[in-house]
Parts: structure tokens; C-alpha cells; sequence
């Protein structure tokens, strides 16, 4: 297992700071960080600030993916179903979600509502060719 060093600045001094839930996790979970609760009514879309900004390692990107439990017990996934967090990206992470149910669903300050996974990048040269 590969380990890399990342750097999270947090907004606000009550945010959470994304953690592995196991030892054998792939993923982070991402925690939302709201003043008041959000109700998502069936098919609404929101964008869930986490209070933080992260700086990556170069030649490494976050993928942010759908927790499990949310999407097959309440209907809520991300709107994107894989967002990029590009290297050099220093804004706030937010996460795209979006109430697929039919109820009416609230996200509470400090729920986990996504996961996190830190990949590296590979970049690919281009060659036009006539024939493959």
C-alpha cells in the first residue's frame, strides 16, 4: 500500500477531517459542514460544502464517489456519479447530490455523505493514426 501526504485546510474549526473508516478502506469519507439542516425534496439537487479546501500531491487526483448506504437505503447519490478533484483545484469541496426517492430526505452537520479516493494520474499522449 502506497501512502501519500495530504493537506487539508479547514474553514471552520468544527469541521470534520475526512477519515478511513476501517483499516481496509479504499475510500475517505467526506463529512457535510452546514450551519442548518438541508432538506433534499424528491429530485432536488444541492451542493453540500464540507468546510475544506485540500491540497494534492502532483500526479494525484480525488475521486469522489457515492457512499453506498445512502444510495440503496434513502435514494441520494451524486448528481455526477464520479466528480474529479483535479491537483492544482484549491476551492472548497462540495459535494454534488441529489435525492432520487420519492421522500424527502435531510442532511444533518457531520454526515457523511460521500467517499473519497486518492488516485494517481496518468496522462496519455495523442498520435492520429490512419488505421489501428
Amino acid at each position: 500500500m502506497n501512502k501519500i501526504l495530504l493537506k487539508f485546510l479547514k474553514l471552520n474549526e468544527k469541521v470534520t477531517i475526512p477519515s478511513y473508516q476501517t483499516e481496509g478502506a479504499a475510500g475517505m469519507d467526506l463529512c457535510a459542514f452546514l450551519e442548518t439542516p438541508l432538506t433534499l425534496k424528491p429530485s432536488e439537487r444541492k451542493l453540500v460544502p464540507t468546510g475544506l479546501k485540500m491540497e494534492l500531491p502532483k500526479g494525484y487526483e480525488a475521486q469522489v464517489r457515492p457512499r453506498s448506504g445512502m444510495s440503496i437505503k434513502h435514494g441520494i447519490t451524486l448528481i455526477n456519479c464520479v466528480g474529479t478533484i483535479d491537483e492544482d483545484y484549491r476551492g472548497e469541496l462540495c459535494v454534488p447530490v441529489v435525492n432520487l426517492s420519492n421522500k424527502e430526505f435531510t442532511i444533518n452537520n457531520g454526515d457523511r455523505i460521500a467517499q473519497m479516493i486518492i488516485s494517481p494520474v496518468t496522462k496519455a499522449d495523442i498520435e492520429v493514426v490512419q488505421e489501428l
